[in-house]
């Protein structure tokens, strides 16, 4: 009896050790990557995709905390860019940072449901949905994934208010091109978008073609990596 209690006691202990010494895969590390508000503590959030205001209507796969996770490096480039634009009289104001795959992968089943039109009238109201995919808006991959993306546009500290960048977060669009000129953007909307634009320049982000909110770390750390793990403090504090 007290042989066959060892023998059980020694195979508990080599399978708990086994279990601790398992190799975390590239993609579940989250060892590189810091709470964004850590970094930069003058940061605004409204994580949208934890909400229901966003272009599906409801939380998104993998947002278990409305806070925002990036790189470091990313992280350390932006409280530069926020330093910046405080000067100018402006917080920066972030709507999504570093997005799992399961998310990714959320937009894509909502995407592929043709008759899920809940937010149509708020986001896409000039599209059909079927045109998501070959235009682009929806795809199997987002730069977000890799870690050193985010969303944000500018806060107001005068008028207290978010800066009028002549649509919202999200719109899909040709509004929504950074460069997009004349009706319905305004000379000042426009120069209100490069406000934003050329302080992410300023400090190693590049921008995206379609869209004014959207850029990521031009020497971005992990750029071949899709992540997995969740968004929530505890992803990062490991």
């Amino acid at each position: 009896m007290r042989n066959l209690l060892s023998l059980l006691l020694l195979c508990l202990l080599l399978l708990s050790c086994s279990t601790n010494s398992r190799e975390v895969r590239p993609e579940e590390d989250a060892s590189q990557f810091v709470v964004l508000t850590d970094v930069v503590p003058d940061v605004i959030l409204e994580i949208r995709y934890y909400g229901t205001y966003n272009f599906v209507g409801t939380r998104i796969d993998g947002y278990e905390e409305p806070t925002a996770l990036l790189t470091r490096q990313a992280a350390d480039s932006l409280k530069a860019v926020s330093d910046d634009v405080i000067k100018q009289g402006y917080r920066l104001k972030i709507y999504d940072a570093y997005r799992p795959q399961k998310a990714v992968d959320h937009f894509v089943r909502w995407a592929e449901d043709i008759n899920d039109t809940l937010m149509k009238s708020y986001f896409y109201p000039d599209l059909d949905k079927s045109v998501l995919f070959p235009q682009e808006y929806i795809c199997l991959k987002s730069g977000h994934t890799r870690g050193s993306t985010l969303d944000l546009t500018l806060f107001d500290m005068t008028t207290e208010k978010e800066v009028d960048m002549g649509g919202t977060f999200d719109w899909f669009g040709p509004e929504s091109h950074p460069d997009f000129c004349g009706n319905p953007i305004t000379p000042e909307q426009f120069q209100n978008r490069m406000i934003l634009r050329q302080a992410m320049l300023r400090h190693g982000f590049k921008p995206f073609d379609t869209e004014w909110w959207h850029f990521t770390l031009k020497d971005e750390p992990f750029p071949d990596t899709y992540f997995t793990f969740p968004v929530n403090h505890l992803s990062v504090s490991l």
